[in-house]
């Protein structure tokens, strides 16, 4: 597992790189903004879970954990299965990851509309901001994650 000065420094490129995407134009940088904030989401979580013991040093999150899960699907959704334990805000937390990787395979590998993108951004600030009290509640400051 990173260090937290490395985990805090990945997530500073990457809110870096999604600021200046959006200042270029959001419909200008759609896989760019995908990217960056999916592996920033992945990278807050971890802090979050090393920093509270809710996973062992080593472990490591992936994005391809959070596709949503099908209405009345029966298998225990693969981000249920490999983070079985309990956090403050875990479903709002799993349900902003679903809505976030689904956008960022289109923005990546598909062709996105200036409305996915938006709902990407605002999906991620949303989550963001989630994680960001989280951290500050555990005792990790991330005082520039907020521009």
């Amino acid at each position: 597992m990173p260090a937290a000065h490395v985990h805090k420094a990945k997530i500073q490129e990457h809110l870096q790189e999604l600021k200046d995407a959006i200042a270029i134009g959001i419909e200008l940088r759609p896989a760019t903004i995908g990217f960056h904030a999916s592996a920033c989401s992945i990278e807050l979580l971890e802090l979050y879970l090393h920093k509270t013991g809710k996973i062992p040093i080593g472990a490591q999150i992936k994005h391809e954990w959070f596709k949503r899960p099908f209405p009345g699907q029966k298998i225990i959704p693969l981000a249920e299965r490999k983070l079985k334990m309990e956090f403050a805000n875990k479903t709002d937390i799993l349900d902003l990851l679903y809505t976030i990787e689904e956008k960022r395979n289109k923005l990546i590998y598909g062709k996105s509309e200036k409305s996915d993108i938006k709902e990407l951004v605002e999906t991620f600030t949303k989550y963001k901001e989630i994680l960001l009290k989280l951290l500050l509640e555990a005792g990790e400051n991330l005082e520039d994650a907020n521009n």
